[in-house]
């Protein structure tokens, strides 16, 4: 019972936290002016941006294949992709449950041994997880390292004071990194002295343990750069999503607007495919508030960028915002429902159990 409250209640700060965001961000748009350039704008291309999304999901759902294998080979793309969708459709309702619920997914769908346990443990699968968030981490900052280097004058302003203002002060990240460190090390250290005297740490120790089992059985997985391929693939399909929205804003009439307001739409529908790939990066990083489906921190970072970098007014950002996350929120919508339709129809009993 304790522990469905602290859901409830964390379900609740978050879509607080959400409507909090959505009123500060909406609170001084033209309604007249954002619902006629939303009508305007070129909705094919909003289409493509939501075929892009779907495509994520079945590479998603090819890479986590290949981790998987080692683990259980029986364990196919269907119910890869499935748990994908059905984890994205969760993360509207509870933020971070996601990754949760598709591996629990993975787990029940698991064929099992001799010994009727599932091949595909739950903290093995979590390790799977873990291995391929980490590795889409690291593309991230790979990618976000490349491009402030080539371009920081034109884009370093924004990262630098309003996401990591502690960038400016390269002590400052030194002693954070250091701190986190040192932190980690700690835990470590009482997860392996304690494990023997206490429940709670044995209990850490096992998942750990089971965890670290799912990333080594990565490691033996077949064709390994075939993983690589579909991690570029993907941030590349995310690229297709930012840029077709980029391209979908530049069929907006100018006419509709007011005279005050078209240099604004000039810029803004000047952007190209690498201003799509900064906007893209902006609202990944907007993922790190938790808040369900990311419903006003995606608008509220992606608006300040625009703001921040192009000096477009944040009302007229949020168009660019809200075609961008509503493209995607709708997609997941639909996936997550097909995924729980399929499951629900074609599930086996044996399944259930």
């Amino acid at each position: 019972m304790k522990t469905d409250i602290r859901v409830i209640v964390k379900y609740l700060l978050s879509a607080a936290a959400a409507v909090v965001l959505l009123y500060f961000s909406f609170r001084g748009v033209n309604w007249t002016d954002f619902w006629s350039c939303l009508k305007s704008c070129e909705w094919s291309y909003v289409i493509v941006s939501m075929v892009a999304c779907l495509l994520v999901y079945v590479v998603r759902g090819l890479r986590w294949k290949m981790l998987l294998e080692p683990i259980d080979p029986s364990i196919g793309l269907r119910a890869c992709f499935n748990a994908v969708s059905i984890g994205m459709i969760s993360n509207l309702v509870l933020p971070r449950v996601g990754e949760l619920v598709r591996c629990a997914y993975i787990t029940r769908n698991s064929a099992r041994d001799g010994e009727g346990k599932r091949l595909a443990s739950y903290d093995k699968v979590f390790g799977t997880v873990v291995m391929e968030r980490g590795l889409d981490s690291v593309f991230m900052i790979v990618v976000f390292v490349i491009m402030m280097s080539l371009m920081w004058r034109r884009f370093g302003s924004f990262f630098s004071e309003s996401i990591f203002p502690g960038l400016s002060s390269k002590l400052g990240m030194v002693w954070m990194l250091l701190g986190a460190a040192v932190l980690i090390a700690a835990l470590v250290w009482c997860v392996r002295i304690l494990r023997g005297r206490n429940r709670f740490f044995a209990k850490v120790y096992d998942v750990c343990s089971g965890i670290g089992q799912g990333l080594k059985a990565c490691l033996h997985m077949k064709h390994g750069w075939m993983f690589f391929v579909y991690t570029g693939i993907v941030w590349v399909l995310y690229w297709v999503m930012s840029y077709s929205i980029v391209l979908a804003v530049k069929h907006i009439d100018p006419s509709i607007l007011s005279a005050d307001t078209l240099p604004a739409m000039n810029t803004l529908q000047g952007l190209g495919g690498v201003d799509a790939l900064f906007l893209m990066l902006a609202g990944a990083l907007s993922s790190v508030v938790p808040v369900p489906g990311g419903f006003g921190a995606f608008h509220t970072v992606v608006a300040g960028a625009l703001h921040s970098v192009y000096g477009i007014p944040f009302s007229l950002g949020l168009i660019f915002a809200t075609l961008s996350h509503e493209a995607q929120t709708v997609t997941q919508i639909v996936a997550g429902l097909f995924s729980f339709a399929w499951e629900s129809i074609f599930s086996h009993p044996e399944e259930q159990n």
